[in-house]
């Protein structure tokens, strides 16, 4: 297979003539041959997307939502066909892989009831004869810059919006699931998307990502990745007054009390540490148990920690897949030797193996005594890693969960509605679980952090054109003569003269 660019309806080679291989991180087999871009590629794109831009955003709104709602429905027929190449490229599971495309599948059909609504408002004008009201307008050329981790799901959280929106964009995948990502544009060119409206470019975050910070026709950048590489993203936008949205990093916890269904916290923080092999921003990364439990809790983990089968993510008895690729497999290790350096307690797992000879495995990884103030229970490891620490109190437990450079996703596991509540108050993360792991959003609702992981912007729910969005207010005097706001404004009390 090779993947090109798709740039003004065209599938295009790279202008450097340059191509890399895409590996099968479970086998280590090649995936796709795939086109290496550069600026020049960058350049053509923005340039079909500008010129787009002018018939794009005049094309009504519910029109826009039709070609959504089309490839929603082709989403739908690929799904279990999209599922297999993002196993292939990417390495989770396969049920997992289903719920990816599931959530791009939810996402066209949510996103294009946008196009019947897309709202603004009217209010009252303090002058006689005078109208007013607030509507939406396309910002033009934007970029989603993506990540590896859930390669169809969150592009349609920043493409379906983008496009119903009225903007035309510029795709930028992660450079380990370009061939998701090509079938992916795929569907939007079969559902019947005009030429330039959007553009796929693949290559190098330091070349590609960079050229589209610094184009000055790219007027918004949306960006999910790691809190570095958006900081450094956000302050370079910045010189140029560009819109940006970041979502990072995650440092989430699962806070388990005394009074909680212990076989339910078990199987969600089973699910929440070692679904996708940790590599979520919303996976578990730390266990905060109630004193009263922990050695209980902490058994009945280990126990089934250790059953947990590595493997290729398309074999059904495989329940945690590989990482990405080898530079994740030795990020994480160095991780397990730091915890073990600050005087972690390892309870099992600790080594990247081969399954078969071959692929990005880690074993599912356990630490307990740990400290709040260790670096791994400080810094996103983005692995099968899991730290245990110990509270003697729900406010403890809750100072803890704050006390990271993150905010995300977290849990509660208590039986007491009181206890739940206060957690709900006091937890300080864009989202918050009561009785369920740390992952697991719903494309009807915000999605997003607070702190190092996002810069106050939300994705999906209402809020998912937000950032796609600019208002325009607009007054329609039809009084005939001159009316100055606030000048001609009459006395409290009093009823203007027409």
């Amino acid at each position: 297979m090779q993947v090109r660019n798709y740039i003004n309806g065209k599938w295009v080679e790279a202008r450097s003539e340059e191509w890399y291989v895409d590996l099968n991180p479970a086998t280590e087999e090649p995936v796709a041959e795939v086109v290496k871009s550069d600026e020049r590629d960058v350049a053509a794109a923005v340039e079909a997307a500008e010129v787009a831009f002018e018939k794009w955003r005049k094309v009504p709104a519910p029109k826009r939502a039709e070609i959504l709602y089309r490839a929603g429905h082709l989403l739908v027929e690929r799904k279990e066909q999209l599922a297999r190449l993002l196993t292939q490229e990417m390495g989770k599971i396969l049920p997992e892989a289903r719920g990816d495309v599931q959530e791009a599948i939810d996402m066209a059909f949510y996103i294009g009831g946008e196009g019947r609504r897309l709202l603004g408002y009217t209010a009252p004008v303090e002058l006689p004869n005078k109208f007013g009201m607030a509507i939406r307008d396309p910002i033009g050329v934007v970029a989603c810059i993506t990540p590896w981790n859930f390669p169809i799901a969150i592009p349609s959280w920043k493409i379906f919006p983008a496009l119903v929106a009225g903007n035309t964009v510029i795709f930028k995948p992660a450079t380990d699931t370009p061939a998701t990502a090509a079938e992916f544009v795929r569907i939007f060119e079969e559902a019947g998307l005009p030429p330039g409206v959007l553009n796929l470019v693949i290559g190098p975050g330091p070349t590609v990502g960079n050229a589209l910070v610094e184009h000055p026709t790219v007027k918004a950048i949306s960006f999910t990745g790691s809190t570095e590489v958006g900081r450094d993203l956000y302050a370079r936008a910045a010189r140029h007054l560009k819109r940006v949205s970041l979502e990072m990093g995650g440092k989430n916890a699962i806070i388990v009390m005394e009074d909680a269904n212990l076989e339910l916290a078990l199987e969600a923080t089973l699910w929440a540490a070692f679904g996708t092999t940790g590599q979520r921003c919303t996976a578990c990364s730390r266990l905060i148990l109630h004193k009263p439990i922990k050695g209980k809790f902490t058994e009945m983990l280990v126990e089934r920690a250790k059953q947990l089968r590595l493997g290729n993510g398309l074999e059904p008895t495989t329940d945690v897949g590989p990482l990405i690729n080898e530079a994740a497999v030795r990020k994480v290790h160095s991780y397990v030797e730091i915890g073990k350096a600050e005087g972690a307690r390892l309870l099992c797992g600790g080594n990247p193996v081969k399954v078969n000879g071959k692929g990005f495995f880690y074993e599912p990884t356990i630490f307990d005594q740990v400290r709040p103030d260790m670096r791994i229970a400080q810094e996103e490891i983005f692995g099968p890693v899991l730290s245990i620490i110990e509270a003697e109190s729900l406010e403890e437990a809750i100072r803890i969960n704050n006390s990271v450079n993150y905010g995300l996703s977290s849990s509660l596991f208590t039986q007491d509605v009181n206890k739940a509540f206060q957690a709900i108050r006091d937890i300080t993360t864009g989202i918050v679980y009561i009785n369920h792991g740390t992952t697991g959003a719903e494309i009807q609702f915000p999605f997003g952090g607070t702190r190092g992981t996002g810069n106050g912007h939300r994705e999906a729910g209402l809020t998912a054109i937000e950032f796609f969005t600019e208002w325009k207010a607009v007054y329609v005097d039809y009084s005939g003569r001159l009316q100055r706001a606030q000048i001609d404004t009459t006395a409290f009390g009093q009823v203007p003269v027409q």
